[in-house]
């Protein structure tokens, strides 16, 4: 699911990662929300009061609000730049390093919790929305802008369009096409919806607190290998396949 780009990738594929990523971004927003009463996977409101603040001419109240815009926008270049610069290099997943950093940032804000009281919650909330300005970026990239994971206003309007057209559509191949659309963004939605109640749990009733970040990262990390396993398995099953037809062949 995090290998396949283009043409190659198929519906089976999207709803993989966005199962996944949704999920883990469902726990980011709630344990971020409960940890610091701020937005950590979106900066649609940030945006909003960051514009109020500067129409009180309150600039530097509004300078945190920028920073979190800003942390977003670099985790976000930061994904493409790293899939760009190493996308002609066969042999490595590209998707690898965002994913890898993904993870390092919601473990390392896991295990500092736990050593030191974060008296600089703004700084964290910047990692946080950089860290989902990456899964936002590469899971763009890979599913070729099909599937976004960090927040749901654009996914509910795009979902009421879509329900809409099945009332006009006439050829059943444009109605299953759409019909794979609307699947996709109800999976994104549910598994979303899914992760926030399971951050709110841990962090909550089992009460992980921020240790909560490190069960996304656990998902994430898994889901890695699981591929990367699976992705071999399938390349050493069509060499073998391969040789057995030239064998056979000669």
């Amino acid at each position: 699911m995090f290998r396949h780009q283009g043409k190659s990738r198929t519906l089976k594929h999207n709803l993989r990662i966005a199962t996944v990523l949704s999920f883990v971004a469902g726990i980011v927003n709630v344990t971020g929300f409960l940890a610091f009463k701020q937005l950590t996977t979106n900066v649609t409101g940030h945006f909003a009061l960051f514009i109020y603040d500067v129409a009180d001419f309150e600039f530097w109240k509004g300078t945190v609000y920028f920073l979190y815009i800003l942390s977003f926008l670099v985790g976000s270049f930061t994904s493409s730049f790293l899939i760009e610069k190493f996308r002609e290099n066969k042999k490595l997943n590209v998707f690898l390093l965002p994913t890898l950093i993904e993870c390092l940032i919601l473990i390392s804000i896991g295990l500092v919790s736990n050593i030191i009281t974060l008296e600089v919650p703004n700084v964290i909330i910047c990692f946080l929305l950089f860290a989902m300005g990456l899964q936002n970026s590469f899971v763009t990239k890979i599913s070729n802008a099909v599937v976004r994971t960090t927040h749901l206003t654009g996914l509910f309007t795009d979902l009421g369009i879509d329900i809409s057209q099945l009332f006009f559509l006439k050829k059943q191949q444009h109605r299953d096409n759409l019909k794979s659309k609307i699947k996709l963004r109800i999976y994104i939605i549910s598994f979303f919806f899914a992760g926030g109640l399971t951050g709110g749990f841990f962090y909550s009733t089992v009460n992980l607190k921020l240790n909560t970040l490190i069960i996304g990262a656990l998902i994430l990390l898994i889901s890695l290998f699981y591929d990367d396993v699976r992705y071999k398995m399938i390349k050493t099953r069509r060499k073998y396949n391969q040789r057995k037809s030239d064998y056979i062949a000669s």
